[in-house]
């Protein structure tokens, strides 16, 4: 799978950095001063490194602990992400890493000890107010899991917390670790869901839907939150009929009991992302929709865009109680 490892000189020493390097003994080593030097060097072809990116393990100095972007949120009073990781295994060819990193080489920072002091400082300076965090913003929260060890790491730090949220978003069916836990109940295992066409076509690399809702159901019946996220709604001349399939498809299967929460949004990218990632895929028929340009954002237009979010509302509105959904805040 990895057959090159960047290694920054910070993280020589340190003892993740040589649990990791075990797992790929075979894999060329190569020593640099800082990760930057190999991720953000100009003229790469993100395409063409998508098809073998190399590893990098890095150290994160600052800005551990983040504000959401936007007006995102599942109830919490403040709400904050982490990215231990950049960029994902998957290629879905919607995602806005494509846009945003000149690299598809994945970024591990294994200085975890400074994450984990940067999340409590924040779950102290909130005291008894909510607080929910978000982990899968510029990675995949398992889906790299059995290299990482995300979760082995990171969730004792939310076992005792009465007021903080943990929220696991994935496509990933790399569960086990969390099947060999007792639940916890400030933990959300998200999963992003398409229909089945859409999934195939645009996610690349990616767990079935239909395995993804097995793993979804192997966790619930474990004591497990967990959550979906239908964001971004990709629109096709079916869409309809796929959403309302899809929706009969995990909403007949899963315990509504154990559902968290639910959120939805639609397709839309920065617009200079979405020029970047047009020229990496410039045939992709996703690209071929019904798409405009408003603030500096692409996305479907405005009467398709508001058609599609409240055809989906209504029909998880159904089937769930008001206060489990959270719909995108984005379209006024």
């Amino acid at each position: 799978m990895i057959d090159t490892v960047y290694i920054e000189q910070a993280v020589i020493d340190h003892p993740r950095t040589h649990r990791i390097l075990q797992r790929f003994p075979d894999a060329r080593q190569i020593i640099c001063e800082r990760y930057t030097e190999i991720f953000n060097r100009k003229s790469q072809n993100f395409r063409l490194q998508k098809k073998q990116p190399a590893l990098i393990l890095a150290k994160k100095f600052k800005q551990h602990v983040l504000p959401v972007p936007g007006k995102y949120s599942l109830g919490a009073h403040h709400n904050y992400y982490f990215s231990h990781m950049l960029n994902c295994i998957y290629d879905c060819r919607y995602c806005f890493l494509q846009g945003m990193f000149r690299s598809a080489h994945y970024v591990l920072f294994v200085n975890y000890e400074d994450f984990f002091m940067a999340i409590d400082q924040k779950i102290k300076q909130h005291g008894d107010e909510i607080t929910q965090f978000f982990s899968g913003y510029d990675c995949d929260s398992l889906a790299l899991e059995p290299v990482t060890n995300f979760i082995d790491n990171f969730l004792p730090m939310f076992e005792d917390s009465l007021y903080a949220t943990l929220e696991l978003r994935t496509k990933s069916t790399q569960i086990r670790p969390l099947l060999e836990r007792k639940a916890l109940n400030n933990i959300v295992v998200a999963w992003s869901f398409t229909p089945d066409n859409i999934a195939n076509a645009l996610e690349h690399k990616t767990p079935s839907v239909d395995r993804r809702i097995e793993a979804m159901l192997k966790l619930q019946e474990k004591g497990w939150s967990v959550g979906l996220r239908f964001d971004p709604l990709i629109y096709d001349a079916n869409f309809h009929k796929n959403y309302e399939v899809l929706f009969k498809k995990i909403f007949d299967q899963i315990d509504i009991n154990r559902l968290h929460s639910v959120s939805l949004g639609s397709f839309r990218l920065p617009r200079d992302y979405f020029r970047t990632i047009h020229q990496l895929y410039p045939d992709e028929i996703l690209f071929a929709s019904p798409l405009e340009e408003n603030n500096g954002i692409t996305g479907y237009k405005r009467t398709l865009e508001r058609e599609m979010l409240d055809y989906c509302s209504e029909k998880i509105l159904s089937l769930i109680p008001d206060e489990k959904f959270f719909p995108c805040h984005d379209v006024t």
